[in-house]
């Protein structure tokens, strides 16, 4: 079932959603503050609008990928006319701030509203994999699921239009952290070892297949978290201490410096030295607010 849909910007971003839209059959309108983007698109069966406002007018559903929160304002405030009675997803990257500042713009001009992240970057979009996350009221979604899917996979957060913006930098902070112990594993791996030198694809395999034990200390952590009690069962921070000195030690055998675990073992001794030896690795997240807090 083809929709019809509007892009806002046609940056590499927003390039790349026109042409997701066309790729599953949807009309699309197009729209860019710069002319001379739009040839591919329009080639493909797109409609290239003169104005914001045109643009806007041209479908039910209008998406913008745009410069940043003043680009936002700025050609909204254009087709501000336009917008009534219209739904308007916002995948501009911003703060908090920004996304319910520009909740309260549609709120105040008759348009339906949803603020949304797209956690992947433009080689990833359209695939099922490719995660996006939105909020704003819940009968909007469910409005514009069906065409946000040419994207990727579409998860409604709720209703509050700062919780993309929220999810994203949390989400970022696990992929660098992922990202960063991975690589120091590498580095450990592919040094010249006991071990001998283990090509980085064959440490990744073995690694993939250990991931589900991660997520199951992540479940089990999740809730100690919500809860705010740390009960450290067969896995103490004591224990996870003792370790962390194992694996500064692998460190300094293989030329390693990554930091990584001079860091967790910080929070770890500065935790113990308070009396939480028997918790669990969660009882740092208290630690980590703190220091956020000062």
């Amino acid at each position: 079932m083809s929709a019809t849909v509007t892009v806002l910007g046609l940056g590499p971003m927003g390039t790349t959603l026109a042409h997701a839209f066309l790729d599953r059959g949807h009309r699309t309108t197009v729209w860019n503050r710069t002319p001379g983007r739009a040839e591919a698109l329009t080639a493909k069966g797109a409609t290239e609008a003169c104005t914001a406002a045109e643009a806007v007018a041209a479908s039910p559903l209008t998406v913008l990928c745009l410069a940043g929160h003043d680009a936002v304002r700025a050609v909204l405030d254009r087709a501000a006319e336009a917008a009534g009675g219209r739904t308007l997803v916002n995948l501009t990257s911003g703060s908090p701030m920004d996304a319910r500042e520009t909740a309260a713009w549609a709120d105040r001009h008759g348009s339906a509203y949803l603020d949304g992240v797209l956690m992947t970057t433009t080689s990833g979009l359209g695939r099922p994999e490719a995660l996006q996350l939105y909020a704003g009221s819940h009968a909007t979604f469910d409005t514009v699921r069906h065409p946000l899917s040419a994207l990727g996979t579409p998860l409604h957060l709720g209703t509050e239009p700062a919780l993309p913006s929220v999810y994203d930098t949390a989400l970022l902070s696990m992929l660098w952290g992922a990202l960063t112990g991975w690589l120091h594993g590498a580095a450990l791996i592919g040094a010249d070892g006991p071990g001998g030198n283990v090509a980085a694809t064959a440490f990744t395999d073995v690694a993939g297949q250990w991931l589900p034990t991660v997520h199951a200390f992540l479940r089990t952590y999740a809730g100690q978290v919500d809860s705010g009690s740390y009960p450290g069962g067969d896995f103490t921070l004591r224990l996870h201490q003792r370790t962390l000195g194992i694996l500064q030690h692998a460190d300094a055998l293989r030329g390693v410096t990554s930091g990584l675990p001079e860091l967790v073992g910080r929070l770890t001794d500065r935790a113990i030295a308070e009396g939480h030896g028997e918790d669990s690795f969660a009882r740092l997240i208290e630690f980590l607010r703190e220091s956020g807090a000062a």
